[in-house]
């Protein structure tokens, strides 16, 4: 999954999640990430059911992918990518990388995730060979605990801004009967609420 650079490798960074519902926080570090660590495009990987993660929140995948679409609409270096939703359930990043890295052959693909996340890795299913053959960008999250990139070499800490804003604290403030548009982008938040979603 690691490319040899050369003129034709484009740089890709991946945004994994739910995306229940996409928000300010994934645009804000998926932009951090593009202008700042070097990378060409960010792909969000909408992940249809998370193996962590309980059913009974989430939204269905065909709308959480319609909002990251709408919401990453105006830029030009973001794509919102269905690539899991053609692959068995649950979700499981290696086998994902596996796929995009035999579809794409001109791409370096780095993992963009949370210092909350990194240091759990190694309990994902095949996480030690995903470790092994993946590129990882980690931004600072409140809860996080930055040393923990120390185990990995293939992980780089990029000091982008903290933005402690979560898809819970949205769908719950939205039961609340809350107006959270300054949260969610514009035209992803006139779909939800036109469809009624997380009331």
């Amino acid at each position: 999954m690691k490319a040899v650079r050369n003129y034709q490798t484009i740089n890709t960074g991946l945004l994994f999640g739910s995306f229940n519902p996409v928000h300010i926080g994934h645009i804000v570090i998926a932009a951090f990430m593009k202008e700042f660590a070097g990378m060409d495009e960010i792909w969000f990987i909408v992940t249809p059911r998370n193996p962590f993660k309980g059913e009974s929140s989430l939204a269905d995948p065909a709308d959480r992918l319609e909002m990251v679409k709408l919401a990453i609409d105006p830029y030009p270096y973001f794509r919102a990518s269905d690539v899991e939703f053609g692959m068995p359930l649950p979700s499981y990043t290696y086998d994902t990388m596996q796929k995009l890295s035999a579809d794409f052959p001109g791409r370096e693909f780095s993992i963009i995730t949370g210092t909350d996340n990194i240091g759990s890795i190694r309990k994902w299913k095949d996480g030690e060979k995903l470790i092994a053959v993946c590129n990882f960008l980690v931004y600072p999250r409140p809860e996080g605990d930055a040393r923990a990139i120390e185990e990995f070499a293939s992980a780089k800490l990029v000091k982008a801004p903290v933005i402690d804003v979560s898809s819970s604290f949205i769908r719950r403030s939205l039961r609340e009967g809350r107006d959270m548009r300054a949260f969610v982008p514009g035209a992803a938040y006139d779909f939800l609420e036109r469809k009624r979603l997380y009331k």
